[in-house]
């Protein structure tokens, strides 16, 4: 059985209803064409349906480790000048996600939710992954994670051509599990983790890889945190 997001109930809500109208004027329309036009309506309202799915996913049991906060394909990996919630020399993994992907994000750590910022901005193809890191809308999350490696991550959510709602119901101060659903971004775009440069960081994707939010690894650390956030 197919498991739906909750974030999506307004916008199920209003595919069924376009579906159920369209199939309705097609009758009246085109009637030598029945039933295959209304067929086709509901079949394009189930497709659309589709890409509000949240599948249930099995969550490593590791606290060394960073997991993807989205599905897609890795874009890109490098050093990044992250001076909004890390303030330090950091690594950035680039996130695409198609509209076949599912768009629901999870936390790549547990971790307490230290910071939260809405950015505003165009809606540049997420493909064109430098520019829509920069100029694209966005919604950043900054976890302090306590008693993990990385001490402290950034999650970027970041707005596509097509994506135009970005979904964040994480609120200050509180605890989100690794794995954990936090939001999603409607109709394809971009999700970008940072977490700051470190020795014992390993990691564990290249450019081009598939990735699984809540279960790919993207980071494994091979020395377990010696010290702890204060939060």
């Amino acid at each position: 059985m197919i498991r739906y997001t909750p974030y999506g109930k307004r916008e199920i809500l209003i595919i069924w209803l376009a579906a159920v109208l369209l199939g309705t004027a097609l009758l009246f329309v085109w009637p030598d064409a029945t039933p295959w036009t209304q067929v086709g309506a509901l079949a394009l309202g189930f497709i659309i349906t589709l890409f509000f799915r949240d599948p249930q996913r099995d969550i490593p049991d590791d606290i060394n480790i960073l997991l993807a906060p989205a599905d897609g394909k890795i874009t890109d990996i490098g050093p990044a000048d992250e001076q909004e919630f890390l303030h330090e020399p950091a690594i950035r993994i680039g996130i695409f996600l198609s509209v076949l992907d599912v768009h629901i994000n999870r936390a790549p750590c547990t971790g307490k939710v230290a910071y939260l910022q809405h950015h505003p901005g165009k809606c540049i193809n997420a493909l064109s992954w430098k520019a829509a890191s920069e100029k694209n809308e966005a919604m950043s999350m900054g976890l302090n994670c306590l008693d993990h490696p990385a001490a402290k991550v950034l999650v970027k959510q970041i707005t596509g051509a097509i994506a135009r709602r970005i979904v964040c119901s994480s609120r200050m101060g509180q605890t989100i599990s690794s794995g954990e659903r936090y939001g999603m971004i409607k109709f394809g775009s971009r999700t970008e983790l940072y977490f700051p440069t470190s020795d014992v960081a390993e990691i564990a994707v290249k450019v081009g890889d598939t990735v699984r939010a809540g279960e790919t690894i993207l980071v494994h650390y091979t020395q377990p945190a010696g010290v702890t956030v204060d939060i």
